[in-house]
């Protein structure tokens, strides 16, 4: 397991580095953190979302949901209105430009990565997908609880 955890921190050092994320930036023309891509992900699935269930779908603790939203909100991406269901229900949803940014994005990574894959036969593709898909779900559904340090 040593190996797939060195291997898993290879990948996460690489889709945090800086200069990886400013192209990126750059690329599509605004700057979001990963964190606020989640959440506009999340945003875009359902339309409109309260913060609750945005923090949970992104498993996100809610303090942290808040200060993401409220980034996003600052920059225009997002917006926070009364639920149509129950008007003191507060919910989140995309602006106009918040979809245009996160098409952007997605245009962008989907670009890059199409590259990266691009020699990789269609059966090692799908293969990744199936495997990334079920180590997400692994990671969620598996209680993170460390070994106690013996002293």
């Amino acid at each position: 397991m040593a190996d797939a955890e060195r291997s898993l921190e290879r990948l996460f050092r690489l889709t945090a580095n800086r200069k990886m994320y400013a192209r990126q930036a750059a690329t599509v023309g605004a700057v979001v953190a990963r964190p606020g891509y989640a959440l506009m992900r999340s945003i875009d699935e359902v339309g409109e979302i309260s913060m609750g269930d945005l923090a949970r779908a992104c498993s996100m603790d809610p303090a942290a949901t808040g200060r993401q939203v409220r980034a996003l909100e600052d920059d225009g991406i997002v917006e926070r209105v009364a639920g149509a269901d129950d008007g003191r229900t507060v919910v989140v949803r995309l602006t106009d430009e918040g979809r245009s940014v996160l098409r952007r994005i997605v245009e962008v990574r989907t670009s890059y990565l199409a590259k990266v894959l691009d020699g990789w036969p269609e059966h090692d593709r799908a293969e990744l997908i199936r495997l990334v898909d079920r180590l997400v779900d692994g990671l969620r559904s598996v209680p993170f609880k460390p070994t106690p340090r013996g002293g």
